[in-house]
């Protein structure tokens, strides 16, 4: 999300409902598959924080879905709307760097008909239910960093994407006399905008540890 300084992510199981959740405002198209990646051939930027694992470096994204008419209208104006809704939403709701959608219609549904599958739900991210919703007790500096993190507004509670031993929060202990990094996971409230949050939440996390580390957030939830 947003640009290499910005040291936000946003896990593509987290951004699909709510781009089919805009897909459903646009009377007429019922939203298949949907895939979210890097523009082929686009340049990218380096990170200015280690990013999660498995993460794409800043750069432009693409958007490819398929969808069906629900009714009998010209298919370009109907993908043109589409096409900008699905733009707008993961440009402003998200703060994603969309600058390519690229839908192919699949088919026409019949009015009245029953289609096999009404915009399949998007498989959630491993271990997004509620991993860690309060910090741990004891005084460490993953516990400050989880608590700096929840006092954030608009952070619903610290959700890990990747779980296992490392949960929610990752911190890289450094060597000495060099600032250490943090990686933290967490679902994002409604109403709130993800990337804005995810700033907030670099700086609370940074200013609340002595040595000031470097932080990187993934969103893994939405709403």
């Amino acid at each position: 999300m947003g640009g290499a300084r910005d040291g936000a992510w946003l896990t593509e199981a987290a951004a699909r409902p709510v781009l089919r959740q805009a897909a459903d405002t646009v009377p007429g198209a019922r939203l298949g598959a949907l895939r979210i990646g890097p523009v082929d051939g686009a340049p990218t930027e380096e990170p200015g924080v280690p990013p999660p694992p498995s993460a794409l470096w800043p750069g432009p994204l693409r958007i490819g879905a398929e969808f069906a008419a629900t009714r009998l209208e010209p298919f370009p104006a109907l993908a043109d709307r589409l096409r900008a809704t699905l733009s707008e939403a993961a440009t402003h709701r998200l703060g994603l760097h969309v600058t390519e959608v690229d839908l192919r219609i699949t088919g026409v549904d019949r009015p009245g008909e029953a289609s096999e599958a009404e915009s399949p739900a998007s498989p959630a991210a491993p271990g997004s239910s509620p991993a860690e919703s309060r910090p741990p007790h004891e005084d460490t500096p993953e516990a400050r960093a989880a608590t700096a993190a929840l006092a954030v507004p608009g952070v619903a509670r610290l959700a890990g994407a990747f779980g296992g031993r490392t949960g929610a929060v990752r911190m890289d202990h450094p060597a000495p006399g060099r600032p250490g990094h943090v990686r933290l996971e967490l679902a994002v409230s409604p109403g709130h905008r993800p990337l804005e949050v995810a700033r907030a939440v670099r700086q609370a996390v940074s200013e609340a540890l002595p040595d000031r580390p470097s932080v990187a957030v993934l969103v893994t939830e939405v709403g």
